[in-house]
């Protein structure tokens, strides 16, 4: 079932890399509504992260939503692994091929909810024809390939624009980069209801510690619901 209601959803780049399977778990424990999966192929994005075979090794820890951002180049050829590793949303980037419509088409036939991504430099109207296709929308709030950048602050009117967009479709509006309980209430009043933090959930603990981990996501959430209500 559709719920628009504000999600936490923690990116694992920010987590111990030595410990990835028990900082899910702890994540989860500590109130992460989806944990999110950044994989970067040093080609398309500056970075290389993990692949198919790490997904698949972190589903049994991941209770919830496992929300896949594939910034590779190109993405067809690696659906389906990644579909079988045990991702439940698949997110491309609408910059990363030639025929974006296909690339959805074929993550919704493998029985994955498809999400298109969009860079800083790229029009909101990029993905105007894709919203019937896609169950989110990920609006990039710096430049795709390092955790810890700060957030682009021109990308709040795009968020406000694509919720305008979407109307009453089912589709989420996810925010990626920089997020945290300072800018949170921004991109909430804009129109997200998915909002991706890294550093900004996993600063100050440790699976073997992870209140920390609780307090921060609870700030966040906070920070973005008192600017709804």
């Amino acid at each position: 079932m559709f719920d628009r209601t504000l999600k936490i959803a923690p990116s694992i780049l920010a987590a111990d890399f030595a410990n990835f399977g028990a900082e899910c778990r702890a994540v989860e424990a500590e109130g992460a509504d989806w944990v999110h999966v950044d994989v970067m192929d040093g080609h398309f994005v500056p970075n290389l992260t993990f692949g198919p075979a790490m997904c698949a090794a972190l589903r049994p820890h991941i209770a919830g939503v496992m929300d896949v951002h594939l910034m590779i180049a190109p993405v067809d050829p690696y659906l389906e692994a990644f579909a079988k590793a045990g991702a439940d949303n698949i997110t491309v980037h609408v910059e990363a091929g030639p025929h974006i419509h296909r690339t959805l088409q074929a993550i919704a036939a493998l029985g994955k909810t498809p999400g298109v991504a969009i860079n800083p430099g790229t029009p909101v109207e990029a993905v105007a024809e894709l919203l019937d296709l896609v169950g989110l929308v990920c609006v990039m709030t710096v430049n795709p390939g390092f955790g810890g950048q700060g957030f682009i602050e021109s990308q709040l009117a795009k968020i406000a624009r694509l919720r305008q967009m979407i109307g009453d479709r089912p589709v989420h509006v996810e925010v990626d980069g920089g997020i945290s309980a300072a800018t949170a209430p921004r991109v909430a009043q804009a129109g997200a209801d998915v909002l991706v933090a890294g550093a900004a959930v996993f600063r100050g603990g440790s699976a073997e510690h992870p209140s920390a981990y609780g307090a921060n996501i609870r700030a966040i959430r906070a920070a973005a619901e008192a600017a709804l209500s």
